[in-house]
């Protein structure tokens, strides 16, 4: 319940407004100081001070054998406040004088005094004015202030201004009323949208989210909802597609392993059955059976070796390579593969032999596994062609192109992932799916990229694209 109360919307605001208020309050009384207040030695005082300083001013002051006497106190005050005195007799004349600028005249008339209780700032200070009566006798005296302060006084109608209370009082009530209700409608208001917005995260959790229209306050807000809840239905998408592969791509594997283990199983039944085959069909058995054993061999260890570059434990091993050489004997090892001695294999090199650091164990999986699905899934009249090139100053290009059956776009954007299997493999279904996306991670670790481009009919062309730094002359 605690938590729930720190986390209510309606709460906060309520506590925020409170604060505004209480702030303007504080503003509002600083800024009377600000304006009405006099800086004096013991802090801000109001502007009122320096008249009633003067008024109390008397209690200092007293007769001493017909001569004024100001206490030590009083005078202690004048020299902190860095204040002027001067007293006068009856007759305006100055019977005694303290920190007295020397401009300062010695005689006042009536008037002059008179004229000196309602002046202004004048020869750095503002004068104020007031009498005493001490034993029987009356003395005038005036303080000087070095402040600029206003002397002005407001005549009002009493009876006016009492009648206009009630009004002001009402007039205060209406308007704090107003405050609070204006404060409960936004309460209300902002509580909506955040009750949408609480609302939209936990339809967006149980993927039952209904995009919010873009405008208002919260525009920003609601947007970002909607594209979090696009993105997470196109995730959730993908992720059904890549169960769907996988699924698919598991029962394909599964059939596929059974292939080879069935002729495998029957001829290693024929080899122990009765009677005894004789020594030329025991040769003819033993053959097939290595056939399907390294067919099903190489099935496992794709699966061995695609899981161990996703979990970075394949043995990464870089040595300086001749690529040129590399990639030539390679060619010349598939060309003298039995399988396909007979295909158009053809390769070129435009730039001269130059040096790599590669894998290249690794690399030659790679390379082997683009120059094979070239010639596995295209008909047999097709030409495959293996070209070096420089693609930039800083990187060269190994382009696997032939001019078979190409490939649809939707097909390429799906081509190097793992599990996925082209529709050519429903004519040539041996292989374990996982051919492209081990040359693609296998690039990858090596820094490069690869990528296909082609059309249906027009044939499929692969560019690895590796990082080459030419050695300075």
């Amino acid at each position: 319940m605690k938590n729930r109360t720190k986390l209510n919307p309606f709460l906060r605001i309520v506590i925020l407004v409170s604060a505004l208020l209480l702030a303007s309050v504080v503003l509002v009384i600083g800024m009377f100081y600000y304006i009405f207040g006099i800086t004096e030695p013991e802090g801000l005082s109001m502007a009122s001070w320096p008249a009633r300083f003067t008024a109390n001013f008397s209690l200092w002051m007293e007769n001493e054998d017909g001569n004024i006497k100001i206490e030590e106190i009083g005078l202690r005050r004048l020299d902190e406040y860095g204040l002027w005195l001067q007293v006068l007799d009856e007759a305006g004349q100055e019977v005694f004088c303290h920190n007295k600028p020397e401009t300062r005249q010695t005689s006042y008339s009536a008037s002059e005094l008179i004229a000196l209780q309602s002046g202004a700032y004048h020869q750095g200070s503002t004068v104020f004015v007031n009498s005493c009566e001490i034993s029987g006798k009356t003395w005038s005296y005036l303080i000087g202030f070095p402040y600029v302060i206003g002397k002005y006084m407001l005549y009002y109608n009493g009876t006016n201004v009492s009648r206009l209370s009630p009004v002001f009082r009402m007039g205060i009530f209406f308007v704090l009323c107003a405050v609070v209700l204006l404060t409960f409608c936004y309460g209300f208001w902002l509580t909506k949208h955040l009750g949408k917005i609480t609302g939209g995260i936990g339809d967006i959790s149980r993927r039952a989210y209904t995009p919010l229209p873009e405008k208002g306050l919260f525009s920003k807000i609601y947007g970002a909802l909607n594209q979090m809840d696009e993105e997470l239905r196109r995730s959730d998408q993908v992720q059904k597609d890549t169960d769907r592969i996988r699924r698919e791509w598991i029962a394909n594997i599964t059939h596929d392993l059974k292939t080879p283990l069935s002729p495998i199983k029957g001829y290693g039944e024929l080899l122990t059955g009765t009677p005894s085959p004789d020594q030329q069909d025991i040769q003819e058995y033993g053959m097939i059976i290595l056939r399907n054993i390294d067919h099903t061999e190489k099935m496992i260890n794709d699966l061995k070796l695609i899981y161990q570059l996703d979990s970075g434990a394949a043995l990464f091993r870089p040595q300086k390579v001749m690529l040129v050489r590399f990639l030539r004997e390679l060619v010349i090892d598939i060309i003298n593969d039995p399988a396909f001695q007979n295909r158009n294999i053809a390769f070129e090199s435009r730039v001269p032999e130059l040096e790599l650091c590669l894998d290249p164990d690794l690399f030659r999986r790679a390379v082997n596994n683009l120059v094979i699905n070239a010639l596995t899934h295209n008909p047999p009249e097709t030409k495959v062609e293996i070209c070096v090139d420089s693609a930039s100053e800083q990187e060269l290009s190994i382009i696997i192109a032939d001019n078979g059956a190409g490939i649809s776009p939707e097909e390429q954007a799906v081509l190097f992932n793992r599990y996925y299997r082209g529709t050519s493999t429903k004519e040539k279904p041996e292989g374990s799916g996982l051919g492209l996306a081990i040359a693609k991670q296998i690039i990858t670790l090596h820094g490069g990229n690869i990528t296909v481009s082609g059309s249906q009919g027009k044939g499929t062309r692969f560019t690895v694209l590796l990082p080459y730094r030419k050695p300075a002359n």
